[in-house]
């Protein structure tokens, strides 16, 4: 995207289609607990940028707006569905689904989800393979009965894997730390 308060190109919006939708996805999954009432909303907003040729100021304004006009997509709808809202999660939980920090919590943990896979889809393919079982909290002998390999192997994998995660994740620890989550 270029610097300044611009308007898209095609190019410049599909690049921001391609990297956001995903995650925006999983983020109005959150809310609507239905993917493709999610994936349905998160298409209106991209064409709603993309039909008032909305102007960002940067990167980082973009992406927030994508994210507080999902979130706001979401809530309307939710709202225009009170009777079953209520039933389903209580008034409590709709104002907590509301709040500036459930935003803010859910958009750190679906960017951390979005870096942790970056990082997997760089190590060995069996080693991402058991890294992504181990996650699902399978044991040693189910990764190896799944993987059809023995569980010495499994643990190769997962000892080369966390080395290289642990290099290339390092610096969450600190961003964490910053933020007070860790």
């Amino acid at each position: 995207m270029r610097e300044g308060k611009k308007e898209l190109t095609l190019k410049d919006y599909n690049k921001l289609f391609k990297s956001l939708y995903p995650q925006l996805c999983v983020f109005a999954y959150k809310y609507l607990d239905n993917l493709e009432t999610s994936k349905d909303i998160v298409q209106e907003v991209f064409i709603k940028v993309w039909e008032d040729k909305t102007v960002f100021q940067d990167e980082n304004h973009t992406t927030g707006y994508f994210y507080k006009a999902v979130k706001n997509k979401c809530l309307n709808y939710l709202k225009s569905k009170r009777h079953q809202l209520t039933e389903r999660y209580g008034q409590e939980s709709m104002e907590t689904h509301e709040t500036e920090e459930f935003l803010m919590s859910e958009a750190v943990v679906l960017e951390t989800t979005v870096i942790i896979e970056n990082a997997i889809k760089t190590l060995p393919e069996k080693a991402a393979q058991v890294i992504r079982l181990s996650i699902k909290d399978y044991t040693n002998d189910e990764i190896a009965k799944a993987l059809s390999i023995s569980v010495n192997t499994v643990k190769d994998h997962k000892k080369v894997a966390y080395r290289k995660l642990r290099k290339i994740l390092g610096f969450l620890r600190q961003v964490f730390g910053v933020l007070g989550f860790g």
